[in-house]
């Protein structure tokens, strides 16, 4: 396998973030969720614009890159004085299963360890198997159930998931 490097992500990837999440989505969310659900989200979440936004707030993005080209990413931010939330965890199609998703989970845990945090909460849908699975081989527990009216008819059904850090 070819070197990863995970280091942070640039303002000037930000285009290449969005295009990658929007693949990941497209191919991994039907029959999950509604195309009408996956395209609302992707517009509310996933815009240049918010990542160059998020990145100036102080952010963590994290980029996995393979001979230089963007394989994967990940974004985290402060919920509380001891939660940091993994808010976003996608790894192109093509390197999917080859240990990168866990490379980005641990780089993230190790900076925010440094920052004083001691857990890692994330939300996952209910019925995204593949990602519970994941998130549970990585060291995390479902916690509780988050439901959220998202608007235009939208509703998250989602797992919330911790993994302590200290």
């Amino acid at each position: 396998m070819n070197e990863i490097e995970i280091s942070p992500v640039r303002l000037d990837e930000a285009e290449a973030v969005v295009d990658l999440a929007g693949r990941v989505w497209r191919a991994h969310y039907p029959g999950i969720i509604t195309p009408e659900q996956i395209e609302t989200m992707l517009a509310q979440r996933y815009r240049p614009v918010l990542v160059r936004q998020f990145l100036a707030r102080g952010d963590i993005w994290l980029a996995a890159r393979v001979a230089g080209a963007l394989a994967g990413f990940a974004h985290g931010h402060p919920l509380t004085e001891d939660d940091y939330k993994l808010d976003k965890l996608y790894v192109d199609l093509d390197w999917q299963r080859q240990g990168i998703g866990g490379r980005l989970i641990d780089a993230l845990a190790a900076r925010i360890v440094s920052q004083g945090f001691s857990r890692l909460v994330l939300r996952v849908n209910r019925q995204n198997q593949n990602g519970i699975h994941a998130y549970l081989k990585h060291g995390f527990t479902v916690t509780t159930i988050h439901l959220e009216d998202i608007g235009n008819g939208f509703i998250m059904d989602d797992y919330v998931m911790t993994r302590e850090l200290t």
